[in-house]
């Protein structure tokens, strides 16, 4: 028996699709711009565009536009041994602090063509450690770190074996690797400076987890500028974790005993958990108890009473950061640089005399 081939469906015709012009390539850019191959490579490519004159590239890049060539990342990632992305590990997505650093990262990065990835880790060591070898397994030329610890043996065997990376925010100690991060000391400095000028002597500190750097580093600081100030050190308590409920515990075990008549707290969010405690307690701010915080967040003058706080350059955090490690992948540098990137104290209505 013979099969016979159906017959298509009364008046449906069998669609003719077009022929699909090939792709060009970047032989036909060069050809078309009369140049070699290699100068078109490198006028498309931003980290090696500076070797091309300016006319040539511009001849490049119009070519390539008019004839919709597009770069293939693999295939030059093949040729370069590089996969022109860079991982980004952070803590906390949800921290507004860390969007503005990510942005900054991805804005420095992507105009010198990498592509960024970005994993949370939620502030767990095993989480980061995944995240840090699944990155690797996909072969990113570099990391910036944000979720480093005072004593992180995930950073110093990354550094023992040359992985490029740089660390944002917060530091490790005794890593020989570039940094950057806000000047923490000078802001908790200005902020005790700013209560007791307004006449506080009963000042406290919510402190940050002391296993980061930005926990230990504001609480030294916050130690050093009480007892320059000729006043007591001692009133002090830790926070678990940077989050508006660990401030509340913080605050309230603070004020279970005398309440000061102001808190500095170790950033934003514990002393938005500070604000809740007083309220809980029947105290006022900032007629019963000045609040300041750190890292001023955008959403904190928006607050009642709107937050004074120590402004880090979130974004410029990012930038830098990118640079950094733009500076170790190219080679232009081989030591390690630490920057501190200055903050400003902003005064709102959180603070204010003590009574009386």
């Amino acid at each position: 028996m013979t099969a016979r081939t159906p017959n298509p469906p009364t008046g449906l015709r069998a669609a003719t699709l077009p022929p699909v012009a090939p792709r060009p390539t970047l032989r036909d850019v060069a050809t078309a711009a009369g140049v070699h191959p290699a100068t078109a490579s490198r006028a498309l490519n931003e980290a090696t565009r500076s070797l091309v004159r300016p006319a040539t590239v511009e001849r490049v890049r119009e070519v390539a536009t008019a004839l919709g060539y597009q770069v293939n990342p693999i295939a030059r990632s093949l040729k370069t041994s590089r996969s022109e992305t860079v991982g980004v590990l952070v803590p906390d997505l949800t921290n507004p602090l860390f969007p503005p650093i990510v942005r900054g990262i991805e804005d420095a990065l992507g105009a010198s063509g990498y592509t960024v990835l970005t994993a949370n880790t939620d502030n767990d060591p095993a989480r980061a450690a995944s995240n840090f070898a699944a990155m690797q397994a996909r072969q990113v030329d570099g990391f910036i770190v944000a979720t480093a610890r005072l004593d992180d043996p995930l950073m110093h065997e990354a550094a023992e074996r040359g992985v490029p990376m740089v660390l944002v925010n917060r530091l490790t100690e005794h890593l020989d690797v570039s940094a950057v991060a806000g000047d923490d000391a000078t802001g908790i400095a200005r902020t005790v400076d700013h209560l007791v000028g307004l006449g506080h002597r009963d000042i406290a500190h919510v402190a940050g987890p002391l296993n980061v750097s930005t926990g230990s580093v504001r609480l030294r600081a916050f130690r050093t500028a009480m007892q320059q100030h000729g006043l007591p050190d001692d009133r002090v308590v830790v926070a678990e974790a940077y989050s508006d409920a660990a401030g509340h515990a913080a605050t309230l075990e603070l004020l279970d005993g005398r309440a000061p008549t102001a808190i500095v707290a170790g950033n934003d969010l514990l002393a938005i958990g500070s604000y809740d405690a007083l309220e809980e307690r029947g105290l006022s701010c900032p007629e019963d108890v000045s609040v300041v915080g750190f890292n001023d967040m955008p959403f904190i003058s928006r607050l009642r009473p709107p937050l004074t706080s120590v402004r880090v350059p979130q974004y410029d955090l990012g930038v830098e950061s990118a640079r950094l490690l733009l500076d170790v992948l190219s080679g232009r540098t081989a030591t390690p640089r630490m920057v501190l990137l200055p903050v400003q104290l902003i005064v709102r209505g959180s603070t204010a005399p003590p009574r009386g």
